[in-house]
């Protein structure tokens, strides 16, 4: 499946779902791509996973942005292969550095840098730890297997539905 047919299927997909997230967030090590950055060299030609890019485009056209949080220690080969891949700029923050915290920090700075509240965000990431410390922040938070694909998504936006609707009711009660 290419590019544009992934990408008019996330559109299709995304046209069915009453509420949708106002951010989504993606790491990028065995989750956008398939390869960890430190273990690469800038000189290489990096390859996203195949759903990756028709995904991220179906997701612009919709008008939702997109950010990177990426607990890499090799910030400046994983930018490198963005530049490569020709996407760096559809990403509204790039929170791309090493630490310790899980993935809390990257989404901390995002939301500061947005102004996007967390309960507004998806997220999806390769690591369980990651997917409970940002769920515990009231981000909607999928794990991904082997990489993003349509499949991925749709698990995300339904999730993303429903946690909207539950914390709505909750409002309202």
């Amino acid at each position: 499946m290419g590019d544009d047919r992934v990408k008019e299927e996330a559109l299709r997909m995304l046209g069915l779902f009453p509420v949708l997230p106002k951010l989504v967030v993606f790491d990028l090590d065995y989750t956008l791509w398939p390869f960890y950055c430190e273990c690469r060299s800038k000189r290489e030609m990096p390859s996203l996973y195949p759903h990756a890019k028709g995904i991220l485009y179906a997701l612009k056209d919709k008008g939702i942005d997109v950010a990177i949080a990426s607990r890499s220690p090799t910030s400046d080969i994983a930018k490198t292969f963005l530049d490569k891949l020709g996407i760096q700029s559809m990403f509204v923050a790039k929170e791309i550095f090493s630490s310790w915290t899980h993935k809390t920090e990257h989404l901390q700075r995002i939301h500061r840098r947005t102004g996007i509240p967390f309960k507004s965000m998806l997220f999806f990431d390769d690591e369980d730890r990651n997917i409970e410390a940002v769920s515990k922040m009231g981000v909607t938070s999928i794990l991904v297997d082997d990489g993003v694909n349509l499949e991925e998504l749709r698990s995300g936006l339904r999730n993303y539905a429903s946690n909207s609707a539950s914390s709505n009711t909750k409002q309202s009660d």
